[in-house]
């Protein structure tokens, strides 16, 4: 009776100790999801110029490309420094083509590079501008590495905001220039200004880690995508760049079709140079 009453009692013992055991029921699995990164620009610019003082422009955010002997694609002109070729008048700054010998080469211009205080990486860079007018001419609102971290062009890139030639009056052109992507291969759009030559208008890039897009008075005209597989050979554009305003004479692509000398001097003008920094949402 005893021996039974033992064994009864360790049953009741260990249905309370299961009991107590029981495990916490936990809430169902919901796997983390990662939100994409958004990216916009300021509404105030962290850099520009709008070109309000007469005479030279400002050193302290310009210097200055200077010679000649072709630039690599056998362009005529001979860069100076001066405001021979580069001033502003009113408002406006005025790149000036001009026939004459200097330098060994028989035109002269501007080739004005924006400085180191403006180290561009990722933003919106906008450009107001008039092109020139005449047969040979070849301006170009354009950026460049600030250091060649993946090699000697076009490895480490190059960004063509706005390119015309003159033979091919107002069909403005929008390329990016890399390893996979150069010369006759690089990647452009192109839109047809009526009034490239006559008004102003607005040239822009938008540049974030996502791509490279270009608008022209705010209408898109260029997309380019990072393909995010981290090779430079096809997006080098994740290094400092900078800002370059020109009006090259001749050259392979500008030159193509001759140069008309009746139409200098020929002239592109800037209303105004400003970049607005990146912001990620």
């Amino acid at each position: 009776m005893k021996k039974s009453n033992f064994i009864l009692f360790l049953c009741l013992a260990s249905g309370m100790l299961s009991c107590s055991k029981k495990q916490a029921v936990l809430p169902p699995f919901v796997p983390v999801t990662q939100t994409p990164k958004v990216y916009t620009f300021d509404t105030i610019a962290a850099w520009a110029d709008e070109f309000d003082t007469n005479g030279a422009p400002d050193p302290n955010k310009w210097g200055y490309d200077v010679g000649g002997g072709g630039w690599g694609n056998h362009e005529l002109e001979y860069y100076t420094n001066t405001v021979n070729n580069a001033s502003i008048t009113n408002g406006i700054l005025t790149i000036t083509a001009k026939k004459e010998s200097i330098g060994g080469m028989n035109y002269s211009s501007s080739r004005m590079v924006s400085k180191a205080s403006n180290d561009l990486l990722y933003g919106r860079i906008e450009v107001k501008a008039k092109l020139p007018v005449g047969k040979g001419t070849w301006p170009a609102i354009w950026m460049l590495p600030n250091d060649y971290a993946y090699g000697n062009w076009p490895n480490s890139g190059e960004v063509d905001i706005m390119e015309m030639v003159g033979f091919d009056p107002n069909n403005v052109h929008f390329s990016i220039h890399d390893q996979t992507n150069f010369g006759g291969n690089s990647k452009t759009s192109t839109l047809n200004i009526p009034t490239a030559e006559t008004d102003f208008h607005i040239y822009r890039a938008d540049w974030t880690p996502d791509g490279i897009k270009g608008y022209y008075d705010n209408t898109l005209v260029f997309t380019f995508l990072n393909d995010k597989t981290g090779n430079s050979a096809t997006w080098p554009f994740d290094k400092p760049f900078h800002i370059l305003l020109n009006l090259a004479i001749g050259g392979d692509w500008g030159g193509s079709q001759g140069v008309d000398d009746s139409i200098f001097p020929t002239a592109m003008q800037v209303d105004y140079v400003r970049y607005y920094k990146m912001i990620t949402n």
